[in-house]
């Protein structure tokens, strides 16, 4: 099958060059099962160039996909059209026209894949994308060497293949992942993050059953029928057995239910989130040495500090950007511009960036500087990116401020002997339904309004006008000296600023489930910014009612320009109704924040001074 690519844009990243035009036109699509030692059948599409000089080598791009690898859709429509997920955009086209064989699967118990899934990211997964890679070095096109990448869960699987297939898997790029589950996904700061969870099993069950999901909008189910057949499969029947096979999946809302603990097991064979998040292979993928890009966002889930902890953490040859978008690129989310802008760089400009690490690690070709080590980042307010080696950035230092008397944020620590503040928790309390913890259902673009009205739910502590600019790129630290009437609840810390019009803008935030307060001193598996909560059942340490306690606790970490004559502000609540579980399930609990010279609550901002 021969398919002409779309003209994409050549323009420069972070200020490079731009670099020539696509060489390949045409193309040769396949799609087809491959079998597996078990005797599942994966289905894959293989879109390699065709060359007029008689070219036939070509190292091979990988895109493993849960949520379908391509689509069987309506009518004349064509298959390289823009759809709304999986393979999303023409990005395989993209990297074909560039010299790239590209091979995109569809999971065990996913798509057209036979098979069923106990949880993601198993065992049997990773072996089965081990065994596409086998496949692909032994075909007459492939020139012995892979890579990979992905967004979201395709991004994970791109981050495994040096596990999979550790001697033919040169270079990886996970955009927009985690790295450990329980923390960065399901349970942030311990509270579970119930509704994401349950909308990606809702999302996930509709497509294992073959039926866009309604969350896609009219649009998508007027245009898609379904998951792609491989070639073979004119009458679809092989397509339904797969897809029957698809009901023994397991439902991963209803296990997320009954876990509260990192150590608590997922499934009846004593499996836990640790066993099949990222952060359990961190010696395979370094041992690869598979050079790295990692791909984050400020404003995205946990998704930044997932690249930072493996930037700060992995030997690998890495470069790693962290922006201000939403989760699958469609709109860049700073809060200091208009809702919904477009993306900065735009979509195609990141994969020009993505091309020229793969032409460097996998063809020998470009600048050196993909070997070195180096991190991107946007700051939000100025609206300007940046280069670093080292994260903090050099300059950075702490700076305290206290919370005070009257709703005071200031940089004096107390004198008083007594002092606090009591707030009833308000489970009114929200981000609204475009906040970061959204956006990873892959339609949400991430939007943060005026914060004004929601703040009145909240015991909030302003700053006077800061009198210079100041920067605060890292990882806010919150120190809470509280009582409570109950013995668990959420905290959910947020950092803003307030402009001298009153507007409130949200910089970030930062949770932690008080009965995982218990700060641990053993050593973590990857470098950590902040203090270490373990979140395993035999560090609990529920609240004493009426007794005060220290929870010590990072935020997600930002980099952000606040002008002088702007407040900062902190605002304190106890739920998020939109995105987390209620905390604890009933009852409403009366929280008392200490502000004293023997209980001085405080938040410690990683500040560059202007």
């Amino acid at each position: 099958m021969e398919k002409s690519p779309p003209d994409f844009v050549q323009e420069a990243v972070f200020g490079k060059p731009p670099r020539s035009r696509p060489r390949y036109r045409s193309f040769h699509i396949q799609s087809l099962y491959l079998p597996m030692r078990d005797g599942v059948k994966i289905a894959v599409d293989v879109i390699r160039p065709e060359s007029a000089t008689g070219e036939m080598k070509f190292p091979t791009i990988l895109i493993m996909a849960r949520f379908w690898r391509s689509f069987a859709l309506r009518g004349g429509l064509s298959a390289s059209q823009r759809m709304p997920i999986g393979p999303r955009d023409p990005l395989p086209e993209f990297l074909a026209s560039s010299g790239y064989a590209v091979v995109v699967v569809d999971s065990r118990g996913s798509g057209a894949s036979f098979g069923s899934t106990p949880h993601p990211f198993n065992q049997e997964e990773i072996r089965d994308y081990g065994e596409v890679v086998d496949w692909i070095i032994n075909q007459p096109w492939s020139d012995g060497s892979v890579g990979a990448t992905g967004i979201s869960y395709e991004g994970t699987t791109a981050q495994l293949l040096p596990v999979a297939h550790p001697a033919a898997t040169k270079v990886v790029i996970p955009q927009e992942i985690e790295l450990d589950l329980y923390t960065d996904t399901m349970f942030p700061g311990g509270v579970p993050c119930a509704a994401f969870v349950q909308k990606w099993q809702h999302i996930s069950a509709c497509l294992d059953r073959d039926q866009v999901p309604p969350e896609w909008g009219l649009l998508a189910r007027l245009q898609i029928r379904g998951v792609r057949p491989v070639d073979e499969d004119k009458d679809l029947k092989i397509l339904r057995q797969a897809v029957a096979e698809h009901s023994a999946n397991a439902d991963i809302y209803e296990r997320f239910l009954g876990i509260t603990y990192r150590d608590d097991p997922f499934d009846p064979s004593g499996v836990t989130i640790d066993d099949f998040s990222v952060s359990r292979y961190r010696q395979q993928i370094e041992d690869s040495g598979a050079a790295l890009f990692l791909w984050g966002s400020w404003l995205d889930g946990n998704t930044a500090d997932a690249v930072l902890r493996r930037y700060a953490t992995y030997r690998n040859p890495q470069w790693a950007a962290i922006g201000a978008w939403d989760h699958r690129f469609h709109n860049h989310g700073s809060p200091y511009c208009a809702p919904g802008e477009c993306l900065r760089p735009d979509l195609k400009q990141l994969w020009q960036e993505n091309l020229g690490f793969f032409d460097y690690h996998l063809k020998g070709k470009g600048s050196r500087e993909y070997s070195q080590k180096k991190l991107f980042y946007f700051t939000i307010g100025e609206e300007t990116w940046k280069e670093t080696q080292e994260w903090p950035p050099a300059g950075v230092t702490m700076q305290r401020w206290y919370f005070a008397a009257d709703n005071h944020l200031s940089t004096q620590s107390p004198h008083e002997e007594s002092g606090a503040d009591e707030y009833r928790v308000d489970f009114r309390a929200t981000t609204g339904l475009t906040n970061r913890w959204h956006t990873p259902d892959g339609r949400t673009k991430v939007i943060y309004r005026d914060r004004d009205d929601a703040d009145y739910h909240l015991l909030t502590y302003t700053s006077s006008p800061l009198e210079t600019d100041i920067e605060i790129s890292g990882y806010p630290v919150v120190t809470l000296y509280v009582t409570s009437t109950h013995s668990d609840g959420a905290f959910y810390v947020y950092l803003e600023e307030v402009d001298a019009y009153g507007r409130v803008t949200y910089i970030t935030e930062g949770l932690l489930r008080a009965i995982h307060r218990r700060i641990s001193d053993q050593e973590p598996s990857h470098k950590l910014f902040v203090p270490h909560h373990t979140y395993r059942r035999q560090d609990s340490q529920p609240l004493v009612p009426g007794e005060i306690a220290e929870l010590k606790f990072g935020m997600l970490p930002t980099s952000v320009l606040v002008q002088r004559g702007h407040h900062l502000r902190v605002s304190i609540a106890g739920h998020d109704k939109d995105s987390f579980a209620r905390i604890p399930a009933e009852g409403e609990p009366t929280i008392s924040l200490q502000r004293n010279n023997r209980c001085p609550s405080a938040i410690d901002l990683p500040v560059i001074p202007r």
